[in-house]
């Protein structure tokens, strides 16, 4: 990949790489205790998100950047954080996670982020996989993977040790030859639509 920065926009949502001067507006929802019920990080403290932003902000430097790690614009206010990445170059694997402010929950913008997400996978990127992993009692992360066309792959025992305890993981993932079957224009149809997504957060492993 190129030494760009990256810009997506979506109806609602842009998505863009973190500046230094990011840290107020993403420890506002990363030190939630709300918002970071589900994920296996947080609640953060200031040199929690610091580092988060510090490291994210550097990676458009990259030679060869494989990871995305971006900052959720809504109505110009950063509400959330999304990334997607490589996990196999020679497979074409990669995974993606998303993490919003509460106050913007129930409004579809996880499910917009996602899609942005994945567009810049199956596209720049190349990738022909794409996984999410999430609690298996955040069910608002759960309907944003399904509104996106993820498929329910199983059931992960105990797959992250989180605060000093084991968790299950729910596993799914995305194809590339999903997104060409007959049938697409429901699926694109279902994107549309703005109803609660009620979010916690995604894939959590790398965010903040």
């Amino acid at each position: 990949m190129a030494r760009d920065s990256l810009l997506l926009h979506g109806p609602r949502v842009t998505l863009r790489d973190f500046r230094a001067d990011d840290v107020d507006a993403v420890h506002a929802f990363t030190s939630d205790p709300v918002v970071t019920q589900w994920s296996t990080w947080g609640p953060n403290t200031w040199s929690d998100t610091r580092a988060f932003v510090a490291d994210a902000a550097a990676e458009p430097a990259a030679l060869e950047r494989t990871r995305f790690t971006l900052a959720v614009l809504f109505q110009d206010r950063l509400v959330g954080t999304a990334a997607v990445w490589t996990t196999s170059p020679s497979d074409r694997n990669g995974e993606l996670g998303y993490t919003l402010a509460h106050d913007v929950w129930g409004q579809g913008l996880a499910t917009e982020a996602a899609a942005l997400l994945l567009g810049h996978a199956f596209g720049p990127m190349g990738l022909v996989r794409v996984e999410a992993t999430c609690h298996p009692e955040n069910a608002g992360s759960v309907r944003v993977l399904e509104k996106n066309g993820f498929a329910f792959e199983g059931r992960l025992r105990e797959h992250r040790l989180v605060r000093g305890k084991r968790r299950d993981s729910l596993l799914f993932a995305a194809l590339l030859s999903d997104r060409e079957l007959p049938g697409r224009d429901l699926w694109d149809r279902e994107l549309s639509d703005p109803s609660a997504d009620k979010l916690a957060a995604g894939s959590p492993a790398s965010l903040p």
